[in-house]
């Protein structure tokens, strides 16, 4: 399966630097990253943006992968669950079909500094991520969707990470470019 690492909402128009929903699916893209906190952090996603993006993703077809997390600061002042739960809400606002929707959980302060959230954290979240889809959706639809976790997961922590109850599977950043890295964390879920 072919995931993209971005799109834009609108389908056509002069958006240069842009790949629109038709371009991805024509070329058999599957699955596409929506929300990455690079994205949010460089190019001043929004919510708003972000929630645009899930509509024309799932207009044309196509299932995205929706990243939200907090940030160091954020966890650090005890806001990180209300953090998460409005980018949620904000993120799938006036969306009801959810069954081709992934949640990966990326904590920010844990993206490219080596700094990784513990397994009980990762999964605590996780739950907590579900608990938020069931308020959105129904408890059917959140039990049902897949929810991953994405903060620096590499061959020496996806056994522990992938084997929590609440954590579907990985978004895998800097560890997918080293092949024999990457291998090991795949082959963790066969």
């Amino acid at each position: 399966k072919v995931g993209a690492q971005n799109m834009h909402f609108e389908n056509s128009g002069a958006f240069t630097g842009e790949v629109s929903p038709t371009m991805l699916k024509n070329m058999g893209v599957e699955y596409v990253i929506i929300g990455h906190s690079e994205r949010r952090q460089y190019f001043g996603e929004s919510d708003l943006i972000i929630n645009k993006k899930i509509k024309a993703a799932l207009e044309y077809g196509l299932k995205p992968i929706l990243c939200i997390g907090e940030t160091l600061e954020q966890r650090e002042l005890g806001i990180e669950q209300e953090t998460v739960r409005n980018q949620l809400v904000n993120d799938l606002d006036s969306i009801r079909n959810c069954s081709e929707i992934v949640v990966a959980y990326e904590p920010i302060w844990a993206i490219g500094t080596g700094k990784t959230a513990t397994s009980q954290q990762a999964n605590e979240m996780s739950s907590y991520i579900r608990t938020v889809l069931s308020d959105i959706f129904t408890k059917e639809d959140a039990d049902n969707m897949i929810i991953q976790y994405g903060g620096s997961v590499k061959a020496s922590n996806a056994n522990e990470i992938l084997s929590q109850s609440d954590i579907d599977g990985a978004l895998v950043g800097g560890a997918s470019l080293k092949a024999d890295e990457f291998i090991k964390i795949v082959n963790f879920g066969n």
